[in-house]
Parts: C-alpha cells; structure tokens; sequence
C-alpha cells in the first residue's frame, strides 16, 4: 500500500483499468450453481409404447428387373427391349399389376438423365414402387478408370425410392 504525499492538489487522473474480480467471482459462482443444477434437471418420464404386431412385407418370388447396360441399351429380366416397349414388356411380366416392386439395375457409366428418362417412362405407367440396386464396395477400393466393378461383391443391394 502505497501512501500519495502531495500538496494537497485535486489532479488524481483517470483509471482506465476494469476491476474484472467481482466478475470472475459472480462468473465462478453461476457455474457452480449451474454444474449442481443440471443433474437435477433431468427427469424421466415413463412411456409405455405399444408392441408392433405387423409382420414383413413377403419378398418377391420373381421380381422384375429393368436393367441399363453401358451403351444405353435396356433389357426387362433377360430379354432386350427398347424404351418405347418398356411399358408393355413390364405390363406382361407384372400382368398389369401397377403396385408391383420393380428394380432398376445401372452401369456405373450410365449417366443419371438416362436413369431418370427410364424412372420418368415407367412412373408415366404408374408403376410407382421402383427401386435403384447398386452394387456395395466390400474393400472400398476405388474403380479402374475403364469402369471395372471387379472390386464389387456380387450381390445386389436394392434401395427402395418408393414411400
């Protein structure tokens, strides 16, 4: 503690400096409060929800794939058809069914528009429970630049774009 010895004059100048401690006090407080309240405030609420009595949708027999090969050509299970006769090949395999699963199978070079046009003929149809099947990546390994799929497991995975 210093003591100022002057002769008496009236020149003090200003203190430009915050006193911060009463803020770091109030600071420390609140976060103690805060840190005994937050377990307090969970509470649980007992929920009965009800058991699901709904079996799985059965998987097709048959199920019918429309597949598009690297140089855009189409072909409905095995058989080449064109995208004109599309909706008819469909109508005979499904029997006119409109609520039938149909997957459409990909080259991975097939740009999406044609994907699209092929989607947009058969919803045109109203064949509307259309699903897209890829092929999962077991190693994650990248594809060779010519399209090679050899990385690829051979099983299909189907992903429904139907709701």
């Amino acid at each position: 503690m210093g003591v100022r010895l002057s002769d008496g004059g009236d020149d003090l100048a200003p203190n430009a400096d915050i006193n911060i401690t009463p803020f770091i006090d109030v600071m420390l407080v609140l976060l103690i409060i805060f840190m005994v309240a937050a377990p307090l405030s969970t509470v649980d609420v007992n929920v009965e929800l009800p058991v699901a009595t709904g079996k799985p949708a059965p998987r097709p027999d048959d199920p019918v794939f429309v597949t598009i090969h690297q140089d855009l050509s189409l072909s409905v299970g095995e058989e080449e058809v064109s995208l004109g006769d599309l909706n008819m090949r469909l109508g005979i395999l499904t029997r006119l069914d409109l609520g039938t699963r149909i997957y459409i199978n990909a080259d991975r070079s097939v740009p999406y528009g044609e994907v699209m046009a092929v989607m947009n003929r058969m919803r045109s149809e109203g064949y509307l429970k259309i699903g897209l099947v890829g092929l999962e990546d077991e190693g994650g390994a990248a594809p060779s630049a010519a399209g090679d799929v050899a990385t690829a497991s051979p099983a299909p995975a189907a992903q429904d774009t139907s709701e």
